[in-house]
C-alpha cells in the first residue's frame, strides 16, 4: 500500500471516528474519488489500535479516577459515581457487542455498498438534526443512569450499518434523552474503548489466523497517524461542542449524505 495512501487514510479514519460523520462513508467516498483500492483488514486493525490509543490518552485521568473508584475504598459522591461509570460502560456496550457477535457477517458481505451508506448517511443525519432540534440541554455525565446508559447502548448497535456512525448514533441518543451536547459526546467517547478494543481484537484475531503479512512499517505508520488525528478530533470536537453545538457538523453530514445520494444515482 503507497505510503500516501496510507497517511490520507489513517487521518480520514482518525479526524472521523469520533465525530458524529460516518467514518466509514468518508473512507468510501475518499477511496472512490482518488480511485484506491480497498485499504484491507490489516490497515483497519492499525487504525482501530491508533483511535483506541487517542481516546485512552485524552481521557486518562478519568479512565484512572474510574480505575482507582473501582480497585479502593469508595468515599464520597464522585467516587460512587465513578465507579457506576465502569457499570454504565460495560452495560451499554452489551447490546453492540452482541448485534456484532451474530451479524458480523451479515453487514460484511451485504451492507458494506455505497447506496447503504448513502441512505443511512442521509437518513440518520436527518435524526440527529431532530434530536438536537428538541432535547433539551440539562444532563451532565453526572446524571447518567443505568437506563439511558442502556438505551444509549441500545442505539449504538445501529452503527454495524455502514454510515450510520458509531458517534452519531449514540450523540443521538444522548440529546433525545436530554444530555447536552458535550456531555453527550463524552459518553459516547468513552463508550468507544470497548468498541474499538473489540474491532480491533477480533480484526487481529482473522489477521493472526489468516497469517497475512503484515508490513510494521505501514501498520506502525496507519496506527501513529490515526491516533495523532484521533486525538485532536477529540479535543476540537468537545471545545467547538460548547462553542456552536452540533449544527455544523449536522449540516457538513446532511451535504455529505446529498453527494453519496448524488453519487449513486
Amino acid at each position: 500500500m503507497p505510503i500516501l495512501h496510507i497517511i490520507v487514510l489513517a487521518l480520514i479514519q482518525g479526524l472521523t471516528e469520533f465525530l458524529p460523520v460516518s467514518s466509514s462513508a468518508h473512507l468510501i467516498l475518499g477511496s472512490r474519488v482518488m480511485g484506491w483500492e480497498d485499504q484491507g483488514l490489516v490497515f483497519d486493525v492499525a487504525t482501530h489500535l491508533g483511535t483506541l490509543f487517542a481516546v485512552l490518552v485524552y481521557f486518562r485521568q478519568e479512565l484512572l479516577s474510574m480505575l482507582r473508584a473501582c480497585t479502593a475504598k469508595v468515599h464520597g459522591e464522585a467516587a460512587r459515581h465513578r465507579r457506576s461509570m465502569v457499570i454504565y460502560l460495560a452495560l451499554a456496550s452489551i447490546p453492540a457487542l452482541a448485534a456484532g457477535a451474530l451479524a458480523h457477517d451479515l453487514v460484511e458481505f451485504h451492507l458494506r455498498d455505497v447506496r447503504v451508506i448513502a441512505v443511512s448517511t442521509l437518513v440518520f443525519g436527518l435524526v440527529l438534526w431532530w434530536a438536537d432540534r428538541v432535547g433539551k440541554r440539562v444532563k451532565t455525565v453526572a446524571a447518567m443512569s443505568m437506563g439511558p446508559a442502556l438505551l444509549i447502548g441500545l442505539a449504538q448497535s445501529l452503527a454495524l450499518v455502514p454510515g450510520v456512525s458509531r458517534s452519531g448514533i449514540t450523540i443521538t441518543a444522548g440529546r433525545f434523552l436530554g444530555f447536552a451536547p458535550a456531555d453527550a459526546a463524552r459518553f459516547s467517547f468513552l463508550l468507544a474503548i470497548p468498541i474499538i478494543g473489540a474491532a480491533g481484537a477480533y480484526g487481529a484475531l482473522k489477521v493472526a489466523l489468516g497469517e497475512t503479512p503484515i508490513d510494521w512499517l505501514q501498520f506502525f505508520m496507519a496506527a501513529g497517524f490515526a491516533a495523532i488525528a484521533g486525538w485532536a478530533c477529540i479535543a476540537v470536537f468537545l471545545a467547538l461542542l460548547q462553542r456552536v453545538g452540533l449544527l455544523p457538523f449536522i449540516l457538513y453530514r446532511l451535504a455529505l449524505g446529498v453527494v453519496l445520494v448524488w453519487w449513486v444515482l
